[in-house]
C-alpha cells in the first residue's frame, strides 16, 4: 500500500519495471534502475548519519540526479529542500541557516558558489553529494559512483504519513523566504488527486517545465511516477527558447504539459507551432497567474486536439480547483474561471469579518484539503495568520488555509479570480484592484504582457504605474495605451505612467517580479 511518497517508485518498479521513469536530454532511466539508485542513495545518507526528520538540500540544475535526490532523501526518512541553482549566495545562506541544512546534493556547476559560501564561515555543512573532489573547504565530497556502491536493499526507516517530506521556500518578490512544510500525506494526496483528475496513466509522457523549487514541479515528479508514466525533464537552457520547447514536445511525444501561462504564451508566439506535429498532446494545464484570454484563444486554436485546464492552488495547498475548457473562450470574455473546488476538499468565501459572502459577491477564498501544508518552517507567527479554524459538530476542529485570493462565484458555481487581497489598494479613498487594470491592458491589441504596481512617493502616497511588452511590429506609445484604458476603467484607477519595455524582470518560475518592477518604475 502506498502511504509514503518513496513508495511510489517501489510500486511502479514492481508494476512497470521497464517503463522509463525519467528522461533528460535524450537519456532515460527505467523504474527498475531508478528504484535501485533511490535505495542506494537512501542507504548512503543513512550511513552518513542522516536521521528521520533531517533536511537535505538539493542545490543543482534539473536532471536525472535531481529526481533521484528527491526520492532518495525521502526514502532515508529526511525531507528534501529544493534550492534555486541560480540564487545569490546570501539567499542560499539564509535558507541553509533557517532550515538547519547540513547536507547537500549538488553538482560541479555549483562548486564556485559553494566555495564562496563556505569561505564565509558559519555554515555547518557535512556532506556534498554529486562532486568528484575529495575535499572542499574541509567538507566531504561524494561522487555518484561512490553512492551507487551502497547497499540497494530497502532502507530500514520507520516513517509516517504525517512526517515531513519536503520544505519548499517561496522565491522572487516576497521578501524574506518562507519555508512551506509539506508532509508525505499532503504530497501523496495531491499526487493521487491530480493523477485521477487528469487521467494520468503508464502511457503518458509528462513535460517537466518547472524548476524543482517551484511547486508546479510536484505534479510531474509525483503524479507521473504514481501512474507509471514517463516524466521528461526540460533543461533550463531549453525553456529559454520556445522553438526548442515545441521541438521537444514533438520529438518526445509529450502528452501532458503543465506550466505558468507565460511559458505557453512564449510557445504560442515564438514556438513555430505550425511547423510541429503536436498531435501527441492530449492535455495542457496552466496556472500560477491569469492567462490573458486573447493568448489562450490563439494557443487553443493552434493545438485543437488537446484539452485545456485552468488550474488553481497556492503552493501551500498544491491545487484545489480546476476549470476544463471545452472550447476556446470568447474574445469578449474578461477572464477564465479557476473553476470549482475539486473532490475531497472544501472552500469558503469570507468577507473581511470572516463572515460568508452571498453568491456572486467578492470575498477571500479559504480552503480545507488533505493536500495542505503543515505550516511555515519556524514561523509560528505566520501560521497563526494563515490558518482559519472553525469548530464543527461534536467539537471537531476544521482548519482552512487563507489563500489571500479574492474570488466570486458565477451562476455556474465556478469561482472567478478577482485578484490578490494584498493587491487591493486605496487611491484617493477609492478601492482599486490592480489585477483589474492588468486585465484591461491585456485586452488592447498589440499588448503581449502587462503588469501594474503601486509606487510610494516621499509622502507615502500610492501611485499606480504600469509596464507592458508589445507584439513584434506593434507601434504603441504611452499616450495610446492610456487613451484606451480611459475608455475602460474609472479615472482614479488609470495608471500615471505606462512604460513600454522589452521584457519584464522575472522570478525563476517565470512569473513577473513585481517587487523589482516597482524599483524600475
Amino acid at each position: 500500500m502506498i502511504y509514503l511518497l518513496p513508495h511510489i517508485i517501489e510500486e511502479s518498479a514492481d508494476r512497470f519495471p521497464s517503463n522509463e521513469a525519467f528522461r533528460f536530454e535524450g537519456e532515460g532511466i527505467s523504474y527498475a534502475q531508478f528504484a535501485r539508485q533511490v535505495r542506494c542513495l537512501a542507504n548512503f545518507l543513512l550511513e552518513r548519519g542522516i536521521k528521520r526528520g533531517d533536511r537535505v538540500g538539493i542545490y543543482r540544475n534539473k536532471g536525472l540526479q535531481s529526481a533521484l535526490a528527491m526520492y532518495g532523501i525521502m526514502a532515508a526518512g529526511a525531507a528534501y529542500v529544493p534550492l534555486d541553482a541560480g540564487m545569490p549566495s546570501q539567499r542560499l545562506r539564509t535558507i541553509l541557516e533557517d532550515c538547519g541544512i547540513r547536507d547537500l546534493v549538488t553538482e560541479p556547476a555549483q562548486v564556485h558558489s559553494l566555495k564562496a559560501l563556505l569561505t564565509q564561515g558559519g555554515i555547518a555543512l557535512r556532506t556534498l553529494v554529486g562532486l568528484n573532489e575529495e575535499i572542499m573547504g574541509g567538507h566531504a565530497c561524494i561522487s555518484w559512483s561512490q553512492v551507487f556502491e551502497s547497499p540497494d536493499h530497502l532502507p530500514n526507516v520507520r516513517s509516517m504519513e504525517q512526517d515531513l517530506a519536503y520544505v519548499m521556500y517561496t522565491s522572487g518578490s516576497t521578501g524574506k523566504p518562507k519555508g512551506l512544510m509539506h508532509t508525505h500525506k499532503s504530497g501523496l494526496s495531491y499526487a493521487k488527486m491530480a493523477a485521477e483528475t487528469y487521467g494520468v496513466n503508464e502511457a503518458d509522457r509528462l513535460a517537466n517545465h518547472s524548476s524543482l523549487h517551484f511547486d508546479m514541479s510536484t505534479f510531474d515528479y509525483f503524479s507521473g511516477p504514481l501512474s507509471g508514466a514517463t516524466t521528461v525533464i526540460i533543461s533550463e537552457q531549453c525553456t529559454k527558447f520556445p522553438a526548442n520547447m515545441s521541438r521537444l514536445i514533438e520529438d518526445e511525444s509529450i502528452t501532458i504539459w503543465y506550466s505558468v501561462p507565460w511559458a505557453l504564451i512564449q510557445l504560442s508566439q515564438y514556438g513555430a507551432l505550425e511547423k510541429r506535429d503536436l498531435n501527441s498532446l492530449r492535455w495542457v494545464m496552466f496556472g500560477g497567474e491569469p492567462f490573458p484570454v486573447k493568448h489562450l484563444r490563439a494557443l487553443m486554436q493552434a493545438i485543437p486536439g488537446a484539452k485545456f485546464s485552468n488550474v488553481y492552488g497556492p503552493a501551500e495547498i498544491n491545487q484545489c480547483t480546476y476549470h476544463h475548457l471545452l472550447h476556446p473562450p470568447a474574445s469578449t470574455d474578461d477572464s477564465v474561471p479557476i473553476g470549482k473546488i475539486w473532490a475531497n476538499a472544501e472552500g469558503l468565501v469570507l468577507d473581511e469579518r470572516d463572515s460568508p459572502v452571498a453568491p456572486g459577491e467578492v470575498g477571500e477564498l479559504l480552503v480545507r484539503t488533505p493536500t495542505m501544508m503543515q505550516g511555515y518552517w519556524g514561523r509560528a507567527d505566520l501560521n497563526d495568520q494563515i490558518f482559519y479554524r472553525s469548530v464543527a459538530a461534536g467539537g471537531l476542529e476544521h482548519i482552512y488555509l487563507r489563500t489571500g485570493d479574492l474570488v466570486r462565484e458565477n451562476p455556474n458555481g465556478d469561482y472567478i479570480f478577482i485578484g490578490r487581497k494584498d493587491r487591493q489598494v486605496k487611491i484617493r479613498g477609492y478601492r482599486v484592484e490592480l489585477d483589474e487594470i492588468e486585465a484591461t491592458l491585456h485586452t488592447l491589441d498589440g499588448v503581449l504582457e502587462a503588469a501594474v504596481v503601486t509606487v510610494f512617493d516621499r509622502e507615502l502616497t500610492n501611485h499606480i504605474k504600469a509596464a507592458v511588452t508589445l507584439r513584434p511590429g506593434t507601434n504603441l506609445e504611452q499616450r495610446d495605451i492610456i487613451a484606451y484604458v480611459k475608455q475602460k476603467i474609472p479615472s482614479y484607477a488609470i495608471p500615471e505612467k505606462v512604460a513600454v519595455v522589452t521584457d519584464f524582470p522575472r522570478t525563476t518560475s517565470g512569473k513577473i517580479n513585481r517587487r523589482e518592477l516597482q524599483n524600475l518604475l
